[in-house]
């Protein structure tokens, strides 16, 4: 039975599924189903990272203007994004073991075709599928995961070994990038394809059989104003720096984003198996999980894509010793990670989610503040992306914690392509802002530091009101009189 539009409801049904999973055996077979959703959340988070890496190589070899390469990594994000709930859904009604393996074996075929291809416009196209691809199995990896480990302390030490793995996969891409582009920018998209193929094989073999939705259907005019005005509303996001704020193609794109996301919640009020079930949105919990993940990506992503510019372009450092520059946040998250679960056991997602967000909010804070015109590395990147990696940690496992507990089995696939979806969406809308601030910046004759200064300044402000989100409600509840 589904929760109904109270935000009450998880903390309701918490500690009776927290007991029984107390009870929970991790059998050798578990631990297997976990290391294949593992390897697939390694091998997205390693594409991402060793194709930016790789991005000079591949404009020099095809002729690329640096326009063109921003859409091997838009591309991505906008299939992506853009299809994380349709497949959260497709999972939910088809059966989430079925339309993992279809769309894992998806990724491995785009990321072979994507090392042969020689045009440009032909790469793109293979990333674009990759996004498609990674749409369905993001959503599908996390749901199998919440449906197979119970809800409680089992669950949420799956999902600190799930979050290791995402870390470590985008450390090991940045580092991977800067070894094998060396060799040919080929290798990074070769790379992929033989693990992606272990996994696929691994996963038929242990991944248990699902039974499809016994009732349902697809409710594809919803799939398609969705899909259609969130892609577009990201397009326009990336492309209006370049066309401009007030093109009549901007504006254009704008009305029409808004009116398909306008049609999407009005049809969702009146067909009959809706792609969102819009109850969901009433739970204060999940809407709340929803906006942090966009301040946790949003951030984040966007200060490692202006630190890599400005260590290589700026500073002149080579891709690997950039890539061991950034490192250390990665490592934060991969051996801190483990530990989230039993603090979320103990202290409860909100506390965790505060700490993840101050924690961001003060690295931001104290690059600023530290970084002059030539930042040293000891005192102030290297504490930087301590903090930074710190606030991911305890930020990703509590957030995709809080988006799912509670949650009807029939409907977690929907719960965790909706805050994915958040979170890839809210990172390329605050990496194009951040973009088009630091190429101000550039036009303006800021030299060094000073063009990045006005984005670092917008990716502290994201993390500073996703500490407030979480806070002021924590604070009101906590001075609400208690009444005998």
């Amino acid at each position: 039975m589904a929760i109904t539009d109270t935000s009450t409801a998880p903390t309701v049904r918490a500690p009776a599924a927290a007991s029984a999973s107390a009870e929970q055996t991790w059998t050798p077979r578990l631990w297997g189903v976990l290391a294949v959703l593992c390897a697939v959340l390694f091998l997205d988070a390693l594409d991402v990272s060793m194709v930016g890496v790789a991005l000079p190589s591949i404009g020099a070899e095809l002729g690329l203007s640096t326009t063109s390469l921003q859409w091997i990594v838009n591309g991505y994000v906008l299939g992506y994004g853009g299809l994380l709930l349709l497949g959260g859904r497709t999972a939910d009604l088809l059966g989430r073991r079925r339309v993992f393996l279809a769309a894992l074996a998806v990724f491995a075929l785009a990321s072979l075709v994507g090392a042969l291809v020689n045009d440009g416009t032909l790469l793109i196209v293979t990333r674009f599928v990759k996004g498609l691809a990674a749409a369905f199995t993001a959503p599908t990896a996390l749901s199998i995961l919440t449906t197979t480990f119970r809800e409680g302390p089992s669950r949420n030490r799956a999902l600190s070994v799930f979050s290791v793995f995402g870390a470590s996969g985008y450390s090991s891409g940045l580092i991977l990038g800067g070894l094998l582009t060396s060799f040919g920018w080929r290798w990074t998209f070769l790379t992929p394809v033989p693990l992606a193929l272990i996994a696929l094989v691994a996963g038929a073999v242990l991944i248990p059989r699902d039974r499809p939705a016994a009732a349902g259907g697809h409710d594809l005019v919803g799939a398609v104003t969705l899909t259609g005005g969130m892609l577009l509303a990201v397009y326009t996001v990336v492309s209006a720096p370049d066309r401009g704020w007030l093109d009549p193609v901007t504006l254009g794109s704008i009305v029409l984003a808004a009116a398909l996301l306008v049609g999407f919640f009005v049809t969702e009020n009146r067909v009959r198996h809706p792609l969102i079930r819009l109850g969901i949105l009433r739970i204060g919990t999940i809407i709340r999980a929803n906006l942090s993940i966009v301040a946790l990506f949003g951030s984040y992503l966007s200060f490692q894509f202006m630190m890599t510019l400005y260590l290589q372009d700026v500073l002149r450092w080579s891709p690997l010793k950039m890539a061991m520059a950034l490192l250390p946040a990665g490592l934060v998250v991969a051996f801190g990670s483990p530990f989230v679960g039993r603090l979320i056991d103990r202290y409860g997602t909100p506390r965790l989610i505060i700490s993840s967000m101050a924690s961001l909010t003060l690295g931001y804070a104290w690059f600023l503040g530290t970084a002059g015109h030539a930042p040293h590395y000891a005192f102030t990147i290297l504490p930087t992306m301590l903090l930074l990696g710190g606030g991911f940690a305890f930020g990703f496992s509590s957030i995709m914690g809080q988006a799912t507990e509670g949650i009807d089995d029939s409907e977690q696939g929907l719960a965790s392509g909706l805050v994915q979806t958040s979170g890839q969406v809210g990172a390329a809308l605050v990496l194009a802002v951040v973009t088009a601030l630091v190429a101000s910046g550039t036009a303006a004759g800021g030299e060094g530091f000073a063009e990045f200064t006005p984005g670092v300044n917008l990716v502290g402000a994201v993390a500073l009101i996703g500490l407030a989100l979480n806070l002021v409600p924590l604070l009101r509840r906590n001075h609400q009189p208690k009444h005998a």
